[in-house]
Parts: structure tokens; C-alpha cells; sequence
């Protein structure tokens, strides 16, 4: 029997969500990971003091509960026949929350800085930058979790001392909707304070850090039913009341998922307005000296190794808001400006006709971590038209990847084959252009935007037993295109990326210099 959607009525469904920065961005699968219905749903930021990002946490559930309500209706389904839920989200965000589930104060969110005080006495307290580097593989920040938490402590006491737990955005969710306090591997590895060989808290680091572990939530795995939905919040997202609920995992962890990447060696390229260079491995790798570091994948035998690139399609986004020609807006109309941008690059011969871009427009992670570096067009000359300097933002933003690229090399991995997700994988020049500059394949999955719901929608059937083993997963995530590289573009490219590198050398203490103060 057949309903009017085209499905077996006794088919089942799963919905996954990607609460992110600016909104949550919300998934209806087949568990044979079909798409079936998308849904997004905004929410702001404040900012109250400089270097503060807080949201507030009522938003994040009331945007979930509006895009899941949207999606059964959309498809036309009974929701009785979704099997059930997950969350990824943003990472390093910090919620206090009281023993009866009142947040404290806004979420304070991955981009808030206001700890940066706290990371630099860590940063002594442990012996400096580089041996955390060859311990740790990574420095903190004011933007980890460490540093907010011991800012809370010393600036807002009161706040502090009434906290029964410290949940992230995910955390949140999965309170709102099952009643526990659970993270996941993921969200606790990018902690510092997990122990990377039972993936539970490290009572050691806890106590040399001075990280309060009463006040940490317990952990629960990535694909485990860790509660089902309670009565109110069933009725707010049109669910019925006990569908199970399933632990979730970060953003960055759920995009292979969403991807297909599940082996060793697997790599993913995440173009949205940061960049994302994810690559699965079966033991954590340590490349802190490149500002990447793993942490733990859903899967509980993988990790994941992460190189973030602060401006990617953020590069274009501003190319597109300041430099986008008066023609170049009237053919896009009601448009898209960026596929209008896709169509000019396309007539821009590789190397942009020598103008270089250096694509750190505030600061960088990976392949450098260097925040003073910011963005330059580079041997610009009289015959310089605005649409090289368009072909050089895509060619400058591949670049710093193939930096990354070549820094996994160093720990044999290769990526031949590269998946790519978000935005930017809409981008069929773009991809081209990150094929040639990297000699790699580039395969651009479908629904490319969603990857991060989707990763959370498949984590579903395999909590659920619907799927036998993690990696037949693997099977069900389909691929929009290939890209090969263009073996007539490797010597612009060496060439070029032998500048690339030598441009960091030379304008790192240059910026340093100029931007002391920031």
C-alpha cells in the first residue's frame, strides 16, 4: 500500500538536526538516508562587550521544535512513523545550567573570546605553547571550553557557584528534550579533559586544569538512544511522546557522516563561510605545529582529525559584498550573486593572471595559527582586472587546503579522493579549481548543505540496530558530481604554491607588526 508521498505506510523516517550559528538547519530522512524534506529555522547572536557571543538558549530549542514541526508537515507523514532523532551542533559552547534545567545565562558560543586571560595562565600554568603543541596538539584559547568555564568562575561567581552542570548547544537539546544531562566523545574531547583511551573524563587533567568535574555532564556515545521524548517536548515538535532520542555528535563530526566519510584516511573538504578540512583515522594524530588537532568521531573506534580555516567561503562572501561589479548585480537580480561570481571565474585562466590572494581575512587556524595575518591582493598590476582578483580568492582559499593537505602527508595521509560539503561544494568551478590546485579528486555529494543533519538523521538507524554495522552507512550517501584534476594546470599550481607559502613568510611579521593592538 502506498501513501501519497509515494512511501510504504509502514515505512520509517528519521530526522536529524544541525543546530548551528545562525540557525538550525533540519533534515527528514528514509532510514535508507533518502532526503525527503529540509527545513531552516534563524536565530541571532548578541554581542554584548567586545569579544562576547552569546545566544539565547530558549531560541536553539524553539528553532528545533519549529523545523521539526515543518518537516513532518511538509512531507505529508505520520509522525508516528519517524523512528526517531538526533542533534549535531556547534561546538565549545558553554551553558551553566541549574539541577532543575534553568540555563544560568546566555549560551556562550563557540566564537566568544572573552577568556582569553584564563588561556594564556593555562597556557603557562602547562609549560608553554610548545609543549602543549607536541603533548596536547593544540593550544588553548579564549575560545575553549577550559577557559570560559574558569572565566565563569572568576568573574561571575554567583553565576559559577549555583551550576549543577555545564552543557553545550547539543547538550541543551537533548535536555529539552529527554530530561538528562549528557554530552557525547565529541563534544567532550574538544574539552582537553577527556581521556582519550576510555573516552570518559580524565580525572587527572580535571584536577591539574582545576576543571570542576562535578559540574560535567556524563557522557553518553554518539550512537546510542540516550532517552526518548518527553510529553512537552513531543507536543512542541508534533512527535509522539517516547520517540527515541539518539546521543548526537558536533557539527564537525556529524559533516563525514552526512559525507560518507567513515574509513581511515577518509577526507572531507567543508566549504561554508569557515573551512574545514576533516580526516578520519583510527588513532588520534598530532599536528598541533599545523594548528590541527583529532578529536573523537561518532563512530567509537575512529577519530578525526580537524584543520579549521577561519575565511573560506567567508573570502567570497565579502569579494561578493564589496567588489561584485553593477553588471555582475543586475544579472544576478533576485538571484544568487554567487552563481553569477561561479559564472565570471570560469572565464579567468588559471593563476589568475599572477594576482595572488591571501586568504586570512581575519586571522588563521590551519595550516598557520597566526591571528595578527589578515587578507591582501597580491602582485596586482595596471592590466589587473576585478575578475582576476575574483578567480584569485577561489584559487587562494584552495591553496591554503592544499597547505593542509600537505601537513597530513607528513603522518601518511594521502586523501586522493576528497568529499565535499557545504556551500561552497555547490560551486562546480570552485570544485574544479580545488581539484587542480590540490591534484586531488573532488567529489561533491548531494544536499551538500545539510551534510551536518544529515550526519545526525543517519545516526539514527544505527543506534535503532536498522543498520547492521556504522560503515553501511557509507553506502547510502550519494555523490552529486566528480571532479578530476587537470593534469594541464599542475606547474601554474606548484608554482603557485610555492608563492603561497613564501607570501605567509614574508607578510606574517608585517601584520604582526600592524596588528599588535588587535
Amino acid at each position: 500500500m502506498e501513501n501519497g508521498k509515494g512511501g510504504s505506510v509502514n515505512e520509517k523516517y528519521v530526522i536529524g538536526h544541525d543546530a548551528g550559528t545562525g540557525g538550525d538547519k533540519a533534515v527528514l530522512a528514509r532510514t535508507t538516508g533518502e532526503v525527503v524534506a529540509t527545513e531552516f529555522e534563524p536565530y541571532g547572536i548578541s554581542h554584548p562587550a567586545q569579544g562576547c557571543a552569546e545566544q539565547d538558549p530558549i531560541e536553539w530549542w524553539d528553532g528545533v521544535a519549529a523545523t521539526t514541526r515543518r518537516l513532518v508537515s511538509k512531507a505529508g507523514i505520520d509522525p508516528k512513523d519517524v523512528a526517531g532523532i538526533a542533534f549535531s551542533s556547534q561546538m565549545l559552547g558553554v551553558l551553566p545550567m541549574t539541577e532543575d534545567g534553568e540555563p544560568l545565562c546566555p549560551g556562550i558560543i563557540w566564537m566568544d573570546c572573552r577568556a582569553e586571560d584564563q588561556a594564556r595562565r593555562i597556557v603557562r600554568k602547562l609549560g608553554g605553547e610548545w609543549v602543549l603543541i607536541r603533548v596536547a596538539g593544540a593550544v588553548p584559547s579564549g575560545k575553549d571550553v577550559i577557559c570560559k568555564i574558569k572565566w565563569l568562575e572568576e568573574e561571575q561567581p554567583e553565576i559559577y557557584n549555583r551550576t549543577h552542570v555545564f552543557l553545550d548547544v547539543k547538550g541543551y537539546l537533548v535536555y529539552r528534550a529527554t530530561g538528562r544531562f549528557v554530552t557525547d566523545p565529541s563534544a567532550a574531547s574538544v574539552t582537553g579533559v577527556m581521556d582519550k583511551k576510555t573516552r570518559g573524563w580524565s580525572g587527572l587533567m580535571t584536577k591539574l586544569l582545576g576543571m570542576p568535574l562535578d559540574k560535567m555532564p556524563e557522557i553518553a556515545g554518539s550512537l546510542e538512544v540516550v532517552g526518548e521524548l518527553k510529553r512537552d517536548a513531543a507536543e512542541q515538535m508534533g512527535l509522539p511522546e517516547g520517540t527515541p532520542v539518539v546521543g548526537g555528535m558536533g557539527d564537525a563530526p556529524a559533516g563525514p557522516i552526512g559525507a560518507g566519510a567513515l574509513d581511515h584516511g577518509d577526507s572531507v573538504v567543508s566549504i561554508g563561510t569557515s573551512g574545514l578540512l576533516l580526516i578520519m583515522v583510527s588513532k588520534p594524530v598530532n599536528l598541533g605545529r599545523y594548528g590541527m588537532a583529532s578529536t573523537a568521531a561518532a563512530d567509537p573506534n575512529m577519530w578525526l582529525l580537524i584543520g579549521e580555516m577561519n575565511t573560506a567561503g567567508g573570502s567570497l562572501a565579502w569579494f561578493a559584498d564589496q567588489l561584485a561589479g553593477r553588471e555582475e548585480r543586475e544579472r544576478a537580480g533576485e538571484g544568487s550573486l554567487l552563481e553569477v561570481l561561479n559564472e565570471v571565474v570560469a572565464g579567468v585562466p588559471p593563476g589568475a593572471r599572477g594576482i595572488m590572494f591571501a586568504p586570512w581575512m581575519y586571522g588563521e587556524r590551519a595550516p598557520v595559527t597566526d591571528t595578527a595575518l589578515r587578507g591582501a591582493f597580491i602582485n596586482v598590476s595596471i592590466n589587473s582586472t576585478r575578475e582576476d582578483m575574483l578567480r584569485s580568492v577561489y584559487e587562494g582559499v584552495a591553496l591554503n587546503f592544499r597547505w593542509m593537505f600537505e601537513a597530513a602527508e607528513t603522518k601518511k595521509l594521502p586523501c586522493e579522493t576528497v568529499r565535499a560539503i557545504a556551500g561552497g561544494a555547490l560551486s562546480d568551478p570552485w570544485m574544479q579549481i580545488f581539484a587542480d590546485v590540490t591534484g586531488r579528486r573532488f567529489e561533491a555529494v548531494e544536499n551538500p548543505q545539510e551534510a551536518g543533519a544529515i550526519g545526525a538523521a543517519l545516526a539514527v538507524p544505527v543506534a535503532l540496530g536498522i543498520y547492521s554495522d556504522y560503515k553501511d552507512i557509507k553506502q547510502v550517501v550519494k555523490v552529486r558530481k566528480t571532479f578530476e584534476p587537470d593534469t594541464n594546470n599542475k606547474k601554474t599550481y606548484d608554482e603557485l604554491f610555492a608563492h603561497f607559502k613564501d607570501m605567509y613568510e614574508r607578510l606574517s611579521p608585517f601584520y604582526k607588526s600592524l596588528n599588535r593592538g588587535d
